[in-house]
C-alpha cells in the first residue's frame, strides 16, 4: 500500500459513484484531485444542511470527499482544455476518472484516445449508467429499479422499496477500485495504460447471483420476502420485550440447539426437524417464535443464543452502530482548518497503513476551487494569470 501514495488521480467527478471511489483511494494515501466546472460544480455541494455556514460545503457533500484537493476548470473552453492536458502531463497523472455522459468525452477533450496521446500510460476510467454506448442519465434509485434490487426489497405483500444505502453507487465504486488495482498492476508489469468502462447497471445486476440463477436456470420466481429468507428458516426479525432482534438459523443442527432450550421446547416438532419443513410452514413458525421472544428482553435472548452458537443481533440504530466497539475504534475524522469544526466519517472497510499512521484523520473536504492557486501554480500560472482566467470563466 506504500506504493499507492505515489499515485496521482485527477477525477472529473460529481454526485456519489466517483466521489466515493476517490474517497476510498484517498484512504490509501493516493493523491486525489477532484475537478469541477467553475460555475456549476458538484451538485452535491448544495445538498443537506449548510452546517459550516459556507457556500457549497453542505453536509451531504462532506461525508465522502475528505482527503482530496479541488480544482475548478471549464473544459468546454479551448484554454481550459489546454490547461487540463497540461495537468495530465506536467503533474504526471496516473489515473483519470470521469462520470460524465459519453457524448461529452470528445467535446471536453477527456476521451481516452486524446489523453493517451498526452500521456501514453494513462489509466482511464469512465463510469456510466448503462455503458459507453448509452447517454441515458442514471441516479442510484433508477439503477435499483431497473436492476431488480427494488423488486427484492420490501414486504411480501407491499410495494417495491429502495435499499437503505445507495448500493449501485457504492457497489460500482468498489468494482472500479478493483479494476484500477488490476490496471495499475498491468502497467507496472507491461508499462501500458488501460481504458476501463464501467456500467453502474451491469455492476448492480452482478449482485443478483441467486435470483438470476434460480430464475433463468430453474424457472423459480424470486421476489421480495420482507425480513424472511428464501431458503432458510427461521430467519427473520422478532419482537422482544424491549425492542427487536434478528435471528438467523442456518442449519438443522442450530435448530436442534435452539429447541433444546426450555423456552423453545414447544417448537421441537418432527415437521420442523429439517429446514424444508420449516420453510413450508414459515409464517406459522415465525408467529410462534415471536410469541416466545416477546416475553423476554433483547439482552436475555442475545445471551441465550450466543451461548448455543445461534446467530442473533439486536437491530441497532445508527447511534448504536457508532458506539459499537468494532466501529468506534475505526471511525475517521477530519477537522476544518477554517471553522475548527470536526466531522466524523464511517470506518474504512479495512485499516490502511496511511490511516493508521495518521491516527484515522483525513484532510477536510475541499472548498470549491480551494487548490486552484497551488496546483495551477505548478504549471507556471501566477496570481495575475489566474485572476484573468477566473474573469474569463476558465477557472
Amino acid at each position: 500500500m506504500e506504493l499507492l501514495r505515489n499515485i496521482k488521480v485527477l477525477s472529473l467527478e460529481q454526485a456519489t459513484v466517483l466521489p466515493y471511489l476517490t474517497y476510498r483511494l484517498a484512504m490509501d494515501g493516493v493523491q486525489v484531485i477532484r475537478l469541477e466546472h467553475p460555475k456549476f460544480g458538484d451538485p452535491n455541494r448544495f445538498i443537506g444542511e449548510n452546517v459550516l455556514g459556507q457556500e457549497r460545503m453542505n453536509a451531504y457533500f462532506l461525508n465522502i470527499n475528505a482527503g482530496k484537493k479541488a480544482l475548478t476548470l471549464n473544459l468546454a473552453d479551448d484554454e481550459g482544455k489546454k490547461i487540463f492536458h497540461a495537468l495530465i502531463r506536467e503533474l504526471d497523472i496516473d489515473i483519470f476518472a470521469t462520470n460524465q455522459l459519453p457524448r461529452n468525452y470528445e467535446k471536453l477533450g477527456i476521451d481516452y484516445d486524446t489523453l493517451k496521446s498526452v500521456k501514453p500510460d494513462i489509466i482511464w476510467l469512465g463510469v456510466t449508467g448503462f455503458g459507453p454506448d448509452s447517454n441515458e442519465a442514471a441516479y442510484d434509485p433508477i439503477l435499483q429499479a431497473r436492476s431488480g434490487l427494488m423488486e427484492l426489497t420490501g414486504e411480501e405483500d407491499g410495494p417495491p422499496m429502495v435499499l437503505g444505502i445507495p448500493l449501485p453507487d457504492m457497489g460500482t465504486s468498489e468494482h472500479a477500485y478493483g479494476q484500477l488495482m488490476k490496471a495499475l498492476y498491468r502497467r507496472a508489469v507491461t508499462g501500458e495504460g488501460s481504458r476501463i468502462d464501467l456500467s453502474m447497471f451491469e455492476s448492480s445486476a452482478s449482485w443478483l447471483t441467486v435470483p438470476i440463477s434460480m430464475t433463468a436456470s430453474f424457472g423459480k420466481k424470486v421476489t421480495r420476502r420482507g425480513n424472511t429468507h428464501e431458503f432458510f428458516s427461521p430467519v427473520s426479525v422478532y419482537e422482544t420485550r424491549n425492542g427487536f432482534v434478528y435471528v438467523a438459523v442456518g442449519n438443522d443442527r442450530q435448530w436442534k440447539s435452539l429447541v433444546s432450550q426450555d423456552m423453545f421446547t414447544s417448537l421441537d416438532k418432527p415437521e420442523y426437524e429439517k429446514n424444508a419443513g420449516r420453510i413450508a410452514d414459515v409464517a406459522n413458525l415465525n408467529r410462534a417464535i415471536n410469541e416466545i421472544t416477546r416475553q423476554h428482553t433483547t439482552a436475555e435472548l442475545i445471551d441465550l443464543f450466543t451461548r448455543i452458537t445461534v446467530p442473533i443481533s439486536k437491530i441497532n440504530r445508527i447511534e448504536d452502530v457508532i458506539e459499537d466497539p468494532l466501529v468506534k475504534r475505526r471511525l475517521l475524522t477530519a477537522k476544518d482548518p477554517v471553522t475548527g469544526r470536526e466531522i466524523t466519517m464511517a470506518p474504512p472497510p479495512y485499516m490502511t497503513p496511511y490511516l493508521a499512521e495518521n491516527d484515522r484523520r483525513m484532510t477536510f473536504p475541499p472548498r470549491f476551487g480551494e487548490h486552484n492557486a497551488e496546483i495551477f501554480g505548478r504549471l507556471g500560472y501566477g496570481e495575475k494569470e489566474l485572476s484573468k482566467l477566473k474573469d474569463k470563466g476558465v477557472i
